[in-house]
């Protein structure tokens, strides 16, 4: 019985020896592919100050496609860092904002803001779990940590941490050797042929359930604990809506309300707002329903988001 006792335990030792190497293997993939995660950026950011972070959702992406952000940072004289990510919405980006500030500074936070994301546990807790995001999310003890303190105090699925620390979505990637570049980088030269069936199916995907005002709440007070958290570090916050085209806009579901919503809150903090979502309408300027192509953000950046980022330049 002992010698099966033996043989038992050192059974588990190989395995888990092999699983270690394993996961040490696909850690180190990860590093050589990674481009787009955003504790990828912040893991491979050099330490000091930055002029200007970046946080939200696609809709904040272009701005870091190819070589636009280089472009910017060329026009303004001023350091960005653009840590947007796919479907996120402020529990995940006041969780990334954290972790940035554990080793960074920022002088300014652009956030770029959507009303989906303010709707549902699919683009808050729920994204967590998230087998993309997790898949090219570097393993750090202080990142465990915090994603640990999320499940237990904001709902965050154990089951989502559980993968995190067993780098479960890293090794079962099948895109493993793949450079991470999101889905949309690939047609930022692309120009929309506009749809109503496209964009009413974006809609169907973006709000998959009814907007509720006891949700919205919810997400409201994440967000304003995310400014909280930027002010208390000394970060100047402006948020934005980014433009999108009237056939999309005129779907949106309570956007009225989410507008007046928000907009009480920033005022109570003394937060700068721009609503921007109405000023591009021609097809030209997108590369799908709801998103920028190169030619749009060339003129959005020369239009209006260029004066912003240099008002910042000089705190």
């Amino acid at each position: 019985m002992k010698r099966l006792g033996k043989s038992a335990l050192l059974f588990v030792a190989i395995g888990l020896l092999i699983y270690a190497g394993v996961y040490y293997a696909a850690e180190r993939l990860m590093v050589r592919t990674g481009h787009s995660n955003p504790f990828f950026k912040i893991a491979a950011a050099p330490s000091g100050t930055v002029d200007w972070l970046i946080l939200g959702a696609s809709h904040a992406m272009p701005l870091d496609f190819a070589d636009f952000n280089a472009r910017m940072e060329g026009e303004t004289g001023l350091r960005i860092v653009n840590l947007a990510s796919p479907g996120t919405g402020p529990l995940y980006n006041r969780f990334v904002l954290e972790h940035f500030l554990r080793g960074h500074r920022a002088r300014n936070l652009l956030y770029v803001v959507d009303s989906f994301a303010f709707y549902s546990r699919t683009w808050n807790e729920d994204r967590f779990a998230d087998a993309k995001l997790l898949g090219r999310t570097p393993f750090e003890p202080a990142i465990a940590r915090r994603f640990w303190d999320y499940v237990r105090r904001q709902g965050v699925d154990a089951r989502a941490f559980l993968d995190y620390a067993a780098g479960f979505s890293k090794i079962n990637n099948r895109k493993r050797f793949e450079p991470d570049v999101w889905e949309g980088e690939a047609q930022f030269e692309r120009v929309y042929r506009p749809s109503a069936a496209a964009a009413k199916k974006r809609i169907a995907y973006l709000y998959p359930e009814q907007t509720s005002p006891l949700v919205l709440n919810r997400y409201l007070e994440q967000f304003s604990a995310l400014l909280a958290l930027a002010d208390q570090e000394g970060v100047r916050v402006v948020v934005i809506k980014m433009p999108v085209p009237p056939q999309f806009h005129d779907q949106l579901p309570g956007e009225a309300s989410f507008d007046g919503a928000v907009s009480r809150l920033l005022a109570s903090r003394d937060v700068g707002f721009q609503d921007l979502s109405l000023t591009m309408g021609e097809p030209r300027f997108y590369f799908d329903t709801d998103h920028l192509n190169r030619a749009g953000l060339t003129e959005f950046f020369v239009r209006y988001l260029k004066p912003i980022l240099v008002a910042g330049k000089a705190r």
